[in-house]
């Protein structure tokens, strides 16, 4: 009889306003429903200062614990979520992954499954780029991008409702930031983390 370690899922993720950081949440009840899995919750620093954070109407910082790079190695699988801005991930977030070189020169995260979440300000606004442009960074460490695809049902399919998230991983819209995430935005989060999980839980059996 083989007894396998648990197996470790991290949700990172940058949220200015809350909106990333309330799919996190869901993301990381949804990983921690599959049995044999441990889920943890942290968050990348911020690069700006308060005054320009207070200008900007940002909201104090949640007590989710911040990470450093070489903790991102305690980890067997991932997702991240961010904000978009233009397109992309927000800054902070590629500052973090910026800051990574050291694991990639080791490879420490080569062969590790990661998955993508966001927050655009509308339905125009980036959902679909911003998971293709992050995947160049998961790429570049050899991480295997996990998208949820059409895992989620029929619920993807939903046109009475404004939804974000695609194929690509689970999503929000902002609007002006008075916006919350909906209730089935929640439940294509909750879906996500534990989709990642079984997979996670399921490469971490087999190595």
């Amino acid at each position: 009889m083989v007894i396998f370690s648990t197996a470790r899922v991290g949700g990172g993720y940058y949220s200015m306003y809350g909106h990333v950081e309330k799919l996190a949440e869901e993301i990381k009840k949804g990983a921690a429903s599959i049995e044999g899995v441990e889920a943890k919750l942290w968050q990348v620093p911020e690069t700006l200062p308060d005054e320009v954070l207070g200008k900007m109407s940002a909201p104090q910082k949640s007590d989710v614990p911040v990470i450093t790079p070489s903790e991102l190695a305690e980890a067997d699988g991932f997702v991240f979520g961010f904000p978009t801005r233009f397109g992309m991930m927000a800054a902070q977030f590629k500052a973090f992954l910026d800051a990574t070189g050291g694991l990639w020169r080791a490879q420490q995260l080569a062969g590790k499954p990661a998955g993508i979440f966001y927050s655009t300000g509308s339905q125009g606004g980036g959902q679909e780029t911003t998971a293709l442009t992050a995947i160049t960074q998961l790429a570049h460490h050899g991480m295997i991008f996990v998208p949820i695809g059409y895992t989620f049902g029929a619920r993807m399919f939903e046109m009475e409702k404004v939804k974000g998230g695609s194929p690509y991983g689970a999503g929000t819209y902002a609007g002006d930031g008075s916006r919350i995430p909906s209730e089935l935005e929640l439940e294509q989060a909750f879906h996500q983390g534990k989709y990642i999980a079984t997979i996670t839980k399921k490469l971490k059996g087999a190595s």
